[in-house]
């Protein structure tokens, strides 16, 4: 029967793996409280118009009606119903929020990928500069040595970096268009019919790598060096070098790394983005960036904020599962409960045992290897 089965990309979580996890997220969240991050919490279900800036390839959403046939979604992202939250609510900033919850994203079958994920973040909103950006890092990269994982590689990308440099090139917009696809696809040839006309200009050099100008921060700086002077740049490769330093002083074991030929992580964001990895998996542990224009879908007026998002789900299968131990079982007569419940108070990994009858309980004891305290034998 169908409705036996779970929806495709669902799953059930259980026993330590699910203890696990509610360890991990309750770390994370004493984290962002020792920091001074407030608790928001949103609904999961909300309207369709709040998610209208979000990739539609990356982030197709479960749809249903209400009532009155407006539009609904399962949160395909919890990002955008925090600024929903700021336009509607007229809360004071800044301001930073902490958050918990799962998301629901429709991915392509047989892609491996599962359609509920469950994130723990925070948002930073009305604060400028980069000591916000930094913050967010801060969170995430302790985050991480909380949970033991070590060896991090943090990737940074600016949102604006390729536009500005395509707007130098005084190509219509049209061809702009086409080679910014080029460059995201990696479309080489493409690309290089593309820069043909500009390969004896000053940009000339430096187009000819642009789609392989992603991994270790000094070489891509290096390339990046040999583009003429462009005044709207210095502040993006400024912004990337002083935060490159911050991530090296604080966090020396981690790697940094730059990836400057790839889309903005979504149109709304602004800034700088970043996301951390390790060796063993190409999921993200984190992900998050700057979005100055965040709450402009919701208001006109433009405000600051910055966040980032620990997935959840992968910090799981990076923690190693501890043995699941069988628990003692208390087994009592029904005048007994006081003392049962005193015994299990006292007795470290134990349950009650609900069952009336002694051979019952020894046979349960058996099947599970537990042990069985028997506080009938105590009644003369």
């Amino acid at each position: 029967m169908k409705n036996k089965n779970l929806p495709s990309g669902t799953r059930d979580e259980l026993g330590v793996q699910a203890e696990v996890k509610e360890s991990i997220e309750n770390k994370l969240f004493k984290n962002f409280r020792n920091r001074g991050f407030r608790k928001l919490t949103t609904p999961v279900l909300e309207y369709s118009d709040v998610f209208q800036p979000l990739n539609a390839d990356n982030y197709r959403p479960y749809q249903l009606l209400d009532d009155q046939g407006e539009p609904l979604v399962l949160r395909p992202d919890l990002t955008l119903p925090v600024a929903r939250v700021m336009a509607t609510t007229g809360v004071d900033l800044p301001v930073k929020w902490y958050y918990g919850g799962d998301v629901f994203r429709v991915k392509k079958q047989l892609s491996g990928s599962y359609n509920q994920l469950t994130q723990a973040g925070i948002e930073i909103v009305g604060y400028r500069g980069l000591k916000a950006d930094w913050e967010c890092l801060d969170v995430a990269l302790s985050g991480c040595r909380e949970m033991a994982i070590k060896n991090v590689t943090v990737e940074l990308s600016h949102a604006k970096f390729v536009a500005v440099v395509v707007d130098q090139l005084g190509l219509p917009e049209a061809t702009g268009d086409s080679l910014k696809q080029a460059l995201f696809n990696k479309d080489l040839s493409k690309f290089d019919s593309l820069i043909a006309p500009l390969k004896q200009s000053d940009f000339g050099d430096f187009l000819q790598e642009w789609p392989w100008l992603f991994g270790d921060f000094d070489q891509v700086m290096e390339v990046v060096d040999r583009l003429p002077e462009i005044p709207a740049l210095q502040p993006i490769i400024s912004d990337l070098q002083s935060t490159a330093q911050f991530i090296n002083e604080m966090y020396p074991d981690d790697t940094v790394t730059v990836d400057l030929s790839i889309p903005s992580p979504q149109q709304y964001y602004t800034g700088m983005a970043f996301r951390g990895f390790t060796e063993q998996s190409a999921d993200y542990l984190f992900s998050g960036g700057r979005y100055d224009d965040l709450l402009t879908n919701f208001q006109k007026v433009k405000t600051s904020a910055v966040g980032v998002a620990f997935d959840v789900d992968s910090l799981v299968e990076r923690t190693a599962l501890p043995a699941d131990t069988p628990q003692s079982l208390i087994f009592f007569n029904d005048d007994q409960w006081e003392a049962a419940v005193e015994t299990l108070a006292k007795t470290p990994n134990s349950t009650l045992c609900l069952t009336n009858d002694r051979e019952a309980a020894k046979r349960l004891a058996a099947s599970n290897g537990s042990q069985l305290i028997d506080l009938t034998k105590q009644v003369k």
